[in-house]
């Protein structure tokens, strides 16, 4: 086999990426991710160490498309978190089968970082104290990683809740009429309704300056 042409970072990121998206993280292995390219497996580990090197590669090449440029601060501290969390959830949520290697990856990914630094200038603008910046990061990277699993990985919406709505009123009578209320709901307004309420108790904390989420 001829000797490949050099490969930019981003190359095998881009194939493994492309893998993923068609295959599913189950179908990302270094094989894949060489064929992709057109190269040999050998040949492959010249620019990857390994897989777990691979992964960190994809990671960033998804999350190196979040804008982490802060919000215009003449808004409420709540509606330029609203936007950072968007701008996470619609990056993230256009390649949700990579979301599982965000849990082992984001700590080294520089986009995710700068992601983080400008929420927490909000946050620190807003008036709201150290302690609770650091509980507010977590749970709203937690949130947004939750709420893109129940949106294209989870069983929750769809089939799912069709089954849930279907089950013994008498037995289950609070579950059954959420089940049939979620099916009103759009991803969008879900979504932000429990971001909202998660706003709503940051801002009733007493680190918190008066600018709360509206109620």
């Amino acid at each position: 086999m001829p000797r490949p042409r050099s490969l930019t970072p981003d190359r095998p990121a881009a194939a493994a990426l492309a893998v993923i998206d068609r295959d599913g993280l189950p179908g990302l292995s270094m094989r894949a991710v060489a064929v992709e390219l057109g190269i040999s497996t050998m040949a492959l580990y010249r620019y990857v160490q390994d897989r777990e090197e691979l992964e960190a590669l994809v990671v960033e090449l998804v999350l190196s498309a979040v804008d982490t440029t802060p919000p215009p601060s003449a808004g409420p501290w709540h509606e330029r978190v609203t936007v950072l969390v968007d701008r996470l959830r619609d990056t993230v949520g256009a390649h949700p089968a990579v979301l599982p290697l965000t849990f082992s990856h984001r700590h080294r990914s520089p986009s995710v970082l700068r992601w983080g630094e400008t929420l927490l200038g909000v946050l620190t603008e807003a008036g709201i104290g150290a302690e609770d910046r650091i509980v507010a990061l977590r749970a709203l990277l937690a949130y947004v990683i939750g709420a893109i699993q129940q949106e294209h990985l989870g069983a929750l919406s769809g089939a799912g809740t069709a089954a849930i709505a279907g089950l013994p009123a008498d037995e289950y009578p609070y579950l059954t009429e959420a089940a049939r209320g979620a099916r009103s709901l759009t991803r969008d307004r879900e979504f932000h309704g429990g971001l909202a309420l998660l706003l709503r108790g940051l801002g009733s904390g007493q680190g918190c300056d008066r600018q709360g989420p509206p109620h």
